[in-house]
């Protein structure tokens, strides 16, 4: 069984603040290195339970554009797992190639609600500063739907997704009941929650995958459908500007754009590449 575990810092038990999930000086040094420890053993938690429910090949994939060095490189690798690889890409989205060979389940740890989400930690979409909203087709999405979306497009469903309380309501609406979910956090704010200890979130988080991994097929991989529309509300104008001669994107109005394909993939890789 091959397993991907897609995840995100936002979303794990102890990180409340901004200054957690990322370098100085947007960040602080000293509160980012304990937030890169918190992250790293998560996804340790959902390694061992990947291995638990009998894993064969497990790749890990930090998608945190914490930003100096450490975008999608957050995670502390001398620290990370043994039984899994890691990948660090350079650009969001762009690593496919463990999906193209065929992967029987994809893990999301971590997660955090899209943008607008009033009691999700730390909420936001792809970019906190350009994206205000996105929808694929008629849903409205965030990061756990472009990760699924990604996912899906070469048949992979998603099984686990871990993260608050708003992140897991999200990952259910937009997956279906089958989903499972691990609530390690109860956002009260946008920088405040009451945590469950990291100790017990890992237990949580081991137990969830392992779990998740028992029925292959309790969530069908997601498809927002065919042909595909995607559409952008930013906060500014700029993004919009950039995409006026793109092939592919409609402008609807200074602050929106649509990207149409035959498929979800032909749809993003038009505007966001």
């Amino acid at each position: 069984m091959k397993v991907f575990i897609i995840s995100d810092i936002e979303g794990v038990s102890g990180i409340v603040k901004g200054e957690q999930t990322g370098p100085a000086p947007q960040g602080d040094a000293a509160l980012f290195q304990e937030g890169r420890k918190l992250y790293t053993e998560e996804i340790n938690a959902a390694v061992r339970g990947a291995k638990a429910a009998g894993a064969t090949e497990i790749v890990a994939m930090d998608c945190h554009g914490a930003g100096k060095g450490y975008t999608f490189n957050s995670l502390i690798p001398e620290d990370l797992h043994p039984d899994c690889e890691f990948v660090v890409q350079d650009q969001w989205t762009e690593y496919v190639d463990f999906l193209e060979q065929g992967v029987d389940a994809a893990l999301f740890v971590g997660m955090h609600a899209r943008a607008g989400t009033a009691d999700g930690v730390l909420n936001h979409t792809v970019s906190g500063p350009n994206f205000q909203n996105l929808w694929f087709n008629e849903d409205l999405v965030g990061e756990t739907g472009i990760n699924a979306a990604l996912c899906g497009t070469w048949g992979c469903p998603v099984l686990l997704v871990t993260g608050d309380q708003a992140a897991c309501r999200e990952g259910a609406d937009l997956l279906g009941n089958g989903l499972t979910t691990v609530q390690v956090k109860q956002g009260t704010g946008v920088q405040s929650a009451r945590n469950l200890v990291p100790a017990r979130a890992r237990e949580a988080i081991e137990a969830g995958a392992k779990q998740a991994l028992q029925d292959l097929n309790a969530v069908a991989p997601y498809d927002p459908g065919k042909p595909c529309a995607i559409k952008v509300e930013y906060k500014w104008t700029d993004p919009v500007a950039k995409l006026r001669h793109r092939h592919g994107v409609e402008i609807v109005d200074d602050r929106t754009i649509v990207s149409r394909g035959d498929d979800w993939w032909t749809a993003w890789k038009q505007f966001f590449f």
